[in-house]
């Protein structure tokens, strides 16, 4: 801000109550969805009156890792961004229109996120799976991704979309050997049991203006110092 503007003490203070409540709501695929290898698996957001902020979206998912065999001294763990490695393929549609797609969403968000995450970024993202995994207890587990992980769109554009309808379509990967660390032989199967896309938006107050106070902050006014005879 230029120093005039910060020594104008005497404007009128300005209080904006246009957005009244932020959300977050859960939506869910469409019913008897398999989340099965190679299956598509459909988000819709049907609500079109909201205003919507898709780069704070994440991705839950749910589920549990179980192995066929024991082998004595061998395991298996899930690996540095595992979620990612779930999916093939990713894409964001808005009004039935693709906006944004990405294929092979383990092996580019990883590139990405190895180049753009601070030390700090990547210490937050330990929910997201984006470090390996060991602290599963029975195989389970449960992650919340950001979606700006998986998509430029969401990572770029940091504005409220209005009055459009949403779908996020994620494609099943045909095997989960990508997300998983350790020995095969233990024969390692996931399994997922939910996925839930995380969506935030505004509630805006009906009729809402810009309201400025009733009491105004008196204006001050200065005066030329007097020259010194």
């Amino acid at each position: 801000e230029k120093i005039i503007d910060i020594l104008d003490i005497g404007s009128e203070p300005v209080f904006d109550d246009r957005i009244v409540k932020i959300e977050t709501h859960t939506y869910y695929p469409y019913a008897n969805t398999l989340l099965g290898h190679s299956n598509e698996i459909r988000i819709p957001i049907q609500h079109q009156d909201l205003y919507t902020l898709p780069c704070q979206s994440f991705l839950y998912v749910e589920g549990k890792l179980t192995t066929n065999r024991a082998i004595e001294g061998s395991n298996v763990v899930l690996g540095n961004n595992c979620v990612a490695f779930m999916f093939d393929e990713i894409r964001y549609e808005l009004d039935g229109v693709e906006i944004d797609r990405n294929k092979n969403v383990g092996m580019t968000s990883t590139l990405k996120n190895y180049t753009l995450l601070t030390l700090d970024r990547g210490v937050t993202l330990g929910n997201a799976g984006w470090d390996t995994y060991i602290d599963n207890v029975n195989g389970n587990f449960n992650f919340c991704v950001p979606l700006s992980m998986l998509l430029g769109f969401c990572e770029d554009y940091k504005r409220v979309v209005i009055n459009a309808r949403h779908e996020l379509i994620l494609i099943r990967s045909r095997n989960d050997n990508n997300s998983l660390l350790g020995d095969p032989a233990l024969e390692p199967k996931i399994e997922l049991f939910k996925i839930q896309y995380a969506f935030i938006f505004f509630l805006r107050a009906l009729g809402a203006e810009i309201l400025r106070p009733k009491v105004q902050i008196p204006k001050f006014t200065c005066k030329k110092r007097c020259r010194h005879s």
